[in-house]
């Protein structure tokens, strides 16, 4: 019987024992810490760019005229090529030589009548028309092909008016070609209307390529929209908003464990910066750069060193 008492206290005190540790862990249990890392405040000038389509161009395109009526005996050109000036692309016959001009000759050779007509490329270019082949009958003044001038080459520029002053105080923009190529263009002037339904206004771009352009092709135009010196400026990861996006802030460390949450103002947003206007910050404050998204006001953080 004792030894049976003696057992049960045993067991008791054992049994005591182990109910007082979990109160023991729960008093010594640690607050968490959200790992974080911290970026600061720089002061760079930031610019802002948007980009627009600008089309190729020939501003100036030659009409080639038949200068007689007759046939067209001979085609020396086809859409494309490239024609010098004073280079022969067609030669006409008339029809009345056409019919009589063998006669003449029989009977008279030291007379040499032919009746053909040589019409001749007034200017440099490409034949970006031909409008009719060897054989045809056409009239005097007719259309016979068109010549686009290479030197008229440019891009045509289509600017929404409200940047208009924008653009008119640069003189060069930068041009990308769909296939990545990158060339400078001089903006040259602007063309004195503006579209009744798009309210933009068309600009001239001359540009000199090391190569041949094909015509209509469609280019990225890189255009300075806005520029601020000296901005302070923080990563778009350190600046976060709401669902809305109307109410932006930041988390700034107090101390090396506690981060609180700051309301900003932002201004000018770059492609990975943003221009903080409001309040001031110091170069020696530390943002948090990442971890801080869902932190609430006052959250505890531990900083990872990189």
């Amino acid at each position: 019987m004792k030894q049976l008492t003696k057992l049960l206290f045993i067991v008791i005190l054992f049994a005591a024992c182990h109910s007082a540790a979990p109160d023991e862990e729960t008093a010594t249990e640690v607050e968490p810490q959200t790992p974080v890392t911290v970026t600061t405040v720089s002061n760079e000038d930031l610019n802002e760019f948007t980009e627009l389509n600008a089309t190729s161009s020939y501003m100036d395109k030659n009409v080639v005229k038949a200068s007689v009526n007759g046939y067209i005996r001979t085609e020396a050109t086809q859409k494309g090529k490239y024609v010098s000036a004073g280079q022969v692309l067609f030669t006409l016959i008339t029809k009345e030589a056409r019919a009589i001009g063998n006669s003449i000759n029989s009977l008279d050779p030291s007379f040499k009548f032919t009746g053909i007509t040589v019409v001749k490329a007034s200017t440099s270019g490409f034949i970006s028309e031909v409008n009719h082949q060897k054989g045809d009958y056409v009239q005097e003044g007719e259309q016979l092909a068109v010549i686009s001038n290479t030197n008229s080459f440019v891009f045509l520029l289509d600017v929404p008016y409200e940047l208009s002053r924008t653009i008119h105080n640069q003189s060069t923009v930068q041009l990308t070609l769909p296939d990545g190529e990158h060339f400078a263009g001089t903006i040259s002037s602007a063309l004195p209307s503006v579209d009744s339904v798009s309210q933009t206004e068309r600009l001239i771009i001359k540009v000199k390529p090391a190569h041949a352009i094909p015509e209509n092709l469609i280019a990225k135009v890189r255009v300075l929209k806005n520029s601020h010196q000296h901005a302070t400026s923080l990563p778009k990861e350190a600046v976060l908003t709401n669902e809305t996006q109307d109410e932006f802030w930041i988390m700034k460390l107090l101390n090396d464990t506690i981060a609180v949450k700051v309301p900003v103002k932002k201004g000018m947003e770059t492609q990975g910066m943003i221009e903080i206007t409001e309040p001031s910050f110091s170069v020696t404050d530390r943002i948090l750069l990442t971890g801080n998204y869902g932190l609430s006001d006052t959250a505890k953080v531990k900083i990872l060193h990189k």
